[in-house]
């Protein structure tokens, strides 16, 4: 080791350069709540059951989903449509329970894919956190995207940019 090297004052003023040189670039973070980042094109948050134009479910209980969730977080059973319910559910079956246990769910989005009736989709709507397990599982009603006849405001609201359009 020659003089320079003993004193660390090259590595010292070269660490110093570097540092001041993070002062005059552009800060990576943000003001979370006063400013939001942009989605990624590809972002998949939280899953949506969707509606068709006249308010009715659109999912027929197929099972497509639940069979393609890696996780196995989705959970269905089906029922028969009875007389007089034809304003409620598109087809003769329906789900009668559909659930989703979100401490399972990797947001793969192969539910997505799977839905020959585009009954599911992943929304730009992040996950929020909880403390209680239970409160992670979301049924059906938690669900269900809001009835656009009734609640137009709520349903486009809801339905974001990320919803399939058919």
């Amino acid at each position: 080791m020659n003089f320079w090297e003993k004193i660390y004052l090259p590595a010292i003023l070269k660490g110093m350069a570097i540092t001041f040189s993070h002062i005059f670039k552009k800060k990576p973070t943000i003001n979370y709540p006063e400013e939001k980042r942009p989605f990624s094109p590809v972002f998949r948050g939280l899953q949506v059951l969707n509606r068709d134009e006249e308010g009715r479910e659109r999912c027929t209980a197929c099972g497509l989903c639940a069979l393609a969730c890696p996780a196995e977080a989705i959970t269905m059973e089906s029922a028969e449509r009875k007389p007089g319910e034809e304003n409620l559910y598109r087809e003769e079956k329906y789900a009668a329970r559909y659930e989703i246990n979100m401490l399972r769910c990797i947001f793969c989005g192969l539910c997505e894919e799977a839905c020959p009736k585009d009954a599911i989709y992943l929304s730009e709507t992040f996950t929020p956190a909880d403390y209680s397990r239970k409160k992670l599982i979301y049924t059906k009603e938690d669900l269900l995207i809001p009835n656009p006849k009734t609640d137009a405001a709520d349903f486009e609201k809801a339905k974001g940019e990320g919803a399939p359009t058919t």
